[in-house]
């Protein structure tokens, strides 16, 4: 049954974001609406949504400029920082659908298949965290070795907020600013 539900959550997912005959929708250009109860499952859900929102918005518009701004020889790239998010966001979803994680060949990838896998693979993670009864069950795996879900917290999810970060940083110093309307603290947008 939870394996139908979860097959459920991913075609509803992909069908939701399948792309109409103006431009495509991403998810997160706003945090969804909160769960209406607190469990593990939605609290959860809602971390991944914020990095979702903050990923989209730190993400979006950028030019090749902004993709090559690095401060320093010492630090990735705002391409590799979004390289990096990327590959984060597989080991969150990976999580959630009870998989290994095996390398993923991105490296012929554009920006915005980069950009729309990423929010794909959080949207996704988020909407089967959201209908868990025990998010416990989700483990993060490499070959045999199964790490607990507290991890995913303090791993793979802060670390891609923090990179969100560097991502805004880097594309105010290349000249490219996040949209101004956008509000961190209500996950909306305002209207112009």
């Amino acid at each position: 049954m939870k394996h139908l539900i979860i097959s459920l959550s991913l075609i509803l997912t992909a069908m939701s974001f399948a792309q109409d005959n103006s431009k495509e929708q991403l998810p997160y250009y706003e945090v969804p609406e909160y769960s209406k109860e607190f469990t593990a499952g939605t609290v959860a859900a809602r971390m991944v949504d914020a990095l979702g929102f903050r990923f989209y918005w730190s993400s979006e518009g950028l030019s090749e400029n902004d993709l090559a701004f690095k401060p320093n020889a010492d630090v990735r790239s705002t391409g590799e920082t979004i390289d990096h998010i990327l590959s984060l966001s597989y080991i969150i979803v990976n999580s959630t659908l009870q998989k290994g994680n095996d390398k993923v060949d991105t490296s012929k990838l554009t920006y915005e298949d980069k950009r729309k896998q990423t929010l794909l693979n959080l949207k996704t993670a988020a909407d089967i965290l959201r209908t868990s009864d025990d998010i416990s069950e989700y483990k993060i795996i490499f070959g045999e070795r199964e790490i607990p879900f507290w991890n995913q917290i303090n791993g793979p999810i802060a670390d891609a907020i923090w990179h969100c970060g560097q991502l805004a940083s880097f594309r105010r110093s290349s000249g490219n600013p996040i949209n101004s309307n956008v509000n961190h603290f209500r996950g909306t947008v305002k209207k112009d």
